[in-house]
């Protein structure tokens, strides 16, 4: 094998390693992708569920302070 042949093929299995790593590194950014993907999801829903819960409470202090102002006026 020549000189050049050597070259070339030791830059080729250079490019093949490198292209390799890309790819590994893809992979892997695209899983963490979709596991950041179902994290949101559950983060939405949890929000959704904690907003619904302090609007429920924010509605019965509500009530709560006019009933006592009502007894406040009544006695």
């Amino acid at each position: 094998m020549s000189n050049a042949e050597n070259d070339t093929s030791s830059e080729l299995k250079d490019l093949e390693q490198k292209l390799d790593a890309l790819i590994d590194k893809y992979n892997s950014v695209k899983n963490e992708n979709s596991s950041l993907k179902v994290r949101q999801d559950s983060l939405v829903k949890e929000k959704a569920k904690l907003l619904e819960k302090t609007t429920i409470a924010r509605t019965r202090v509500e009530a709560m302070i006019t009933r006592l102002k009502s007894m406040e006026h009544g006695s």
